[in-house]
């Protein structure tokens, strides 16, 4: 295909993507948004209540903290795994770069947030990544150095040379001559330091164009990022300076009817920056189009920039890997596009808006009620006077009389609840999954309120599972392809407060990827509670069998209280146990041999004998005492008779206890 053709090609294919969005996505994408902001509806009368209501953006915002506390709530929000088992440690590491390219080098909670509410607002979100190089430059100064070090310090084209200064030294002959012996040098240099990293940025709806007939972001044969650029920056990246100021100048995407619904309510005109030419914008148009450029009847990826209106193509060049990840909320089969939260309750907004409106235009109708007079019996001016205590004349009775308002507030409320019950259904939003509905709650058993807030986690579980599967998955396939492509050099990064080399250039080609969701409160506490049971297991194993039995490895019983720590929402678990690694060590260290079970119950058998016969003798011995002590107290008072009966002459027995 020669360039002629292929331009007609991206050319035609722009055209087809702009279509689908100006005629199809465009406007929904602007009332969306009037909705959520609530801007009139434009079907407003004159001296009625014009209040409209926030059903929009009420329900998006109760979706959203939770899917933020599902991806958020970790430092991983996925986990790769090796196919093969020598992959395990590589596979761990690139969990450890990838989502340290999101959450460190990029705001992964903020890129995220975008991404979830733009597919929910307006049926898809968009995120790019590539790979973005930094220069650093510094100068250096170096003293003493021989030729050869000179040599080498300059063969490095990172290095550029700023001032030289040859110091020689030598020795003076007999005539008095100096002879040069060594010589060295004295440099200041300039080092160029490049550095490079992942990129991510959260793409604007209405910039991204794409195939109407895609049904996935990995078949979807034309998909481009068009923006607005300022021409300094252009010419900075190396661009043809004449052409790009020739094409300066366009704000066709600040005229697009999404933007300027989004910038509404802080712009009351257009910006301009015609003052100063290098800030004037040009369109950019970054396409990715699969198309038969060298002729062998095989279509491949190609990365194409064109400029302006009339893509002037500046870049065209074969790419690997289509650099978007795409996430609808609501999938719709065999279409890229699916259906937007926000869709599914516009209509209840606007129903519920009127039913309101009408309901105030009536509470308003019955406090300042009409009244009907006959024309001529009645004052007018008395009448329209309005006061305290104050009088209309009229001529005879009954000439003025009020005009009865009906009452709505039953029957609109109803209708109000009604609309409620079918945005519950529909999104799962709901005062009783909030736990805001009090009488609900109080009223309805426990089975059934947890029934009602199950239901509606369904709902976002749902959500959350396809935003899972779709759009994370493929951003941090994405970032993965991006680090084993450029980064060639092995990297530290700091987890965890501890610095860690990894060098990609030892991953895997393929992995297999698991994405860390953690769905619903209920799921979590279920998790929460056989995470304590295995624990318990685990520990009752190592108390019974030793650190060394074949069942369970002290490291795995510290996974799970990492596990129980992190699902209570504590990220760094290190400060609460040791990592594996310590663990491992102590574990080499030699320990005493495992204690004999059958000998520590026998043991412990003879204890409980030894404490039984202890007892009975204690016990025996209380008898015998209380014996002794009785006995003594009969004697004693047998002889105090005695001694009464001699002290009055009378006969004296000899019945004394004999003590023994």
């Amino acid at each position: 295909m020669d360039n002629e053709k292929f331009e007609a090609l991206l050319k035609s294919e722009i055209e087809q993507a702009t279509n689908y969005y100006d005629n199809e996505l465009q406007k929904h994408r602007t009332d969306v948004m009037n909705y959520y902001l609530g801007e009139p509806f434009g079907n407003e009368l004159e001296n009625r209540s014009k209040v409209v209501l926030s059903e929009v953006r009420d329900t998006v915002e109760f979706i959203q903290p939770s899917l933020m506390k599902i991806f958020a709530s970790s430092d991983k929000v996925v986990r790769f795994v090796g196919r093969n088992a020598e992959d395990v440690k590589s596979a761990d590491q690139a969990t450890e770069l990838v989502n340290f390219a999101l959450n460190s080098q990029n705001n992964g909670f903020t890129i995220l947030h975008n991404f979830f509410k733009d597919a929910m607002l307006f049926k898809i979100g968009a995120i790019k990544t590539y790979w973005e190089e930094s220069e650093e430059t510094c100068e250096e100064t170096y003293e003493q150095l021989s030729e050869m070090e000179l040599t080498t310090l300059l063969d490095d084209p990172a290095i550029e040379l700023l001032s030289q200064e040859i110091v020689e030294e030598g020795v003076t002959d007999e005539m008095g001559n100096e002879i040069p012996t060594e010589q060295y040098f004295n440099v200041q240099v300039r080092r160029k330091k490049k550095n490079g990293k992942v990129k991510i940025e959260n793409i604007p709806p209405e910039e991204l164009l794409f195939s109407r007939r895609a049904k996935s972001i990995e078949d979807c044969t034309f998909i481009a990022h068009r923006t607005q650029v300022r021409a300094g920056d252009l010419i900075e990246r190396g661009y043809d300076s004449e052409l790009v100021m020739s094409l300066a100048g366009d704000q066709a995407l600040d005229d697009e009817a999404e933007r300027q619904a989004r910038f509404q309510d802080i712009e009351s005109s257009p910006y301009d920056n015609s003052l100063d030419p290098s800030n004037r914008e040009v369109m950019v148009t970054e396409a990715y189009i699969k198309a038969d450029y060298d002729g062998d009847n095989i279509a491949e990826l190609r990365r194409v920039v064109a400029l302006g209106d009339s893509h002037e193509i500046v870049e065209n060049e074969m790419f690997e890997k289509i650099p978007f990840a795409i996430a609808s909320p609501i999938l719709m089969p065999h279409r890229m596009v699916g259906v937007s939260v926000a869709e599914m309750v516009m209509d209840l907004q606007l129903i519920k808006s009127q039913i309101y409106r009408q309901l105030l235009d009536n509470l308003y109708l019955t406090n300042n009620s009409r009244v009907a007079v006959v024309e001529g019996q009645v004052n007018l001016d008395d009448l329209l006077t309005s006061r305290p205590a104050g009088i209309v004349r009229m001529r005879q009775q009954g000439m003025v009389q009020p005009l009865a308002v009906p009452q709505l507030g039953t029957q609109a409320f109803s209708m109000l609840e009604y609309a409620d019950q079918i945005r519950d259904q529909r999104t799962g939003f709901s005062k009783a999954s909030m736990g805001l509905d009090p009488k609900q709650l109080q009223s309805t058993s426990t089975n059934a309120v947890n029934a009602t807030i199950q239901g509606s986690q369904l709902k976002i579980e749902m959500i959350a599972r396809v935003f899972a599967e779709t759009g994370v998955r493929t951003l941090m396939m994405n970032i993965l392809h991006l680090i084993q492509k450029h980064q060639d050099k092995a990297v530290t990064i700091r987890l965890r407060n501890e610095y860690v080399d990894i060098d990609p250039r030892a991953f895997a080609n393929e992995y297999d990827l698991e994405v860390n969701v953690g769905l619903g409160n209920g799921e979590e506490d279920t998790k929460a509670a056989m995470l304590v049971q295995i624990a318990n297991k685990q520990e009752q194993m190592l108390r019974e069998l030793g650190v060394n039995n074949p069942v369970v490895k002290p490291t795995q019983y510290v996974n799970t209280l990492k596990k129980i720590a992190e699902m209570a929402g504590f990220k760094d678990t290190d400060q609460f146990f040791n990592s594996s690694e310590e663990i491992d060590a102590a574990a080499q260290q030699p320990q005493e041999p495992a204690p004999n079970i059958e000998m520590m119950k026998l043991q412990e058998e003879i204890k409980l004998k030894r404490e039984e016969m202890n007892a009975k003798l204690a016990l025996e011995r209380e008898e015998m005492i209380a014996k002794i002590e009785a006995r003594k107290v009969e004697f004693e008072a047998e002889l105090s008779l005695r001694q009464q009966k001699i002290a009055m002459g009378g006969d004296v027995s000899t019945n004394l206890p004999k003590v023994q």
